[in-house]
């Protein structure tokens, strides 16, 4: 009987110890994440630091360019998707949280479970609503208070995307950031945002 109660004593001590600890969704990795001690990435609507500045995706969702309002995201002459594949706007907010200036990371990418990158469509910097990554002062947004892109419907600014419709099947699918190259351990540090998509 003894030994049963210290067996449940473990238990619980075991498992509230699970629950205490700090999580971080920072990644290091040449390739990626998923190696040994990792922790799961952050959930879309979910604000995670990185580097001195909080990312938070708002929303993800596929673009109908025969919408008015979707139409308005994108440069007047970007063709359909090809067949097979369709535009993702992934709508972010990112606000240096640092007491000095500095710009948010400017690379993103898409990958799936497969480990297929997607790299973002490029748009132009006077696009209202494009997530341009620029210097930010203390306590400043991407996008800017009170802009579009602040205060259209998603409420915030785009990175887009042409996924292939296949990829929609390997989910989840991730936002990884990228932050700075370590030179002296060869790593690219990255975080990485659990889409709803």
């Amino acid at each position: 009987m003894k030994r049963l109660a210290n067996v449940a004593v473990c238990l619980t001590l075991a498992v509230a110890a699970a629950g205490c600890g700090e999580s971080t969704t920072a990644y290091e990795g040449l390739e990626g994440h998923g190696g040994e001690g990792e922790e799961e990435p952050t959930r879309e609507g979910l604000a995670i630091e990185f580097e001195d500045v909080e990312y938070n995706v708002l929303i993800t969702r596929e673009l109908n360019l025969r919408d008015v309002e979707d139409r308005a995201y994108v440069p007047p002459d970007l063709p359909e998707a090809p067949p097979g594949s369709a535009y993702y706007g992934v709508f972010m907010r990112a606000c240096n949280t640092s007491d000095e200036p500095l710009p948010p990371a400017a690379t993103m990418r898409i990958v799936d479970t497969q480990e297929n990158r997607y790299e973002p469509t490029r748009l132009s910097s006077d696009n209202p609503f494009a997530f341009t990554s620029r210097t930010l002062q203390p306590g400043e947004c991407i996008p800017a208070s009170g802009s579009v892109a602040d205060t259209a419907p998603t409420s915030g600014a785009m990175v887009l995307f042409e996924i292939p419709l296949e990829a929609i099947e390997n989910r989840p699918l991730e936002l990884e950031i990228l932050g700075d190259y370590n030179l002296t351990e060869r790593k690219q540090e990255f975080t990485a945002i659990e889409l709803d998509m």
